[in-house]
């Protein structure tokens, strides 16, 4: 697998009308866009900071991978996931891990925000991080 950058990284927030102000007013940054991604109960909105970009993400159902997080966090978000950028698809990448007796939470690519062609690797191979492997489809 050839991974060419950090394409964001992912916080889980309890609220974007909250979040959202703190990194546009403190730290500068703008909102570049705010997207809902039904299929997976959350709602983002994203920051770009030199090559990479920060995603934020808001639960939109108690079921959702963030609400649990956020549970789990104490009721608090945090660094939720780090996404690479993969150049040989995500579909390869996933295989490979598995050869190498990886384990996967997403056995093949699906659509997340932005449009990428998504997959997570299972944390009990990562060392606990939660990784996403992204790529622009074709």
């Amino acid at each position: 697998m050839k991974i060419s950058h950090i394409e964001h990284v992912g916080i889980a927030v309890t609220s974007l009308d909250e979040a959202i102000p703190f990194y546009e007013n403190l730290l500068g940054f703008k909102c570049f866009a705010i997207e809902e991604v039904e299929d997976q109960h959350v709602r983002t909105a994203f920051f770009q900071v030199g090559q990479t970009k920060i995603e934020l993400l808001e639960a939109t159902s108690d079921e959702s991978a963030i609400a649990k997080f956020i549970e789990k966090n104490g009721g608090r978000g945090g660094i939720q996931h780090v996404a690479f950028a993969v150049e040989d698809g995500v579909a390869n990448a996933l295989a490979e891990v598995q050869e190498k007796g990886g384990r996967v939470v997403d056995k093949a690519p699906r659509r997340g925000a932005e449009g990428l062609n998504i997959a997570f690797l299972h944390p009990k191979t990562t060392c606990g991080a939660l990784l996403e492997l992204c790529e622009k489809p074709q």
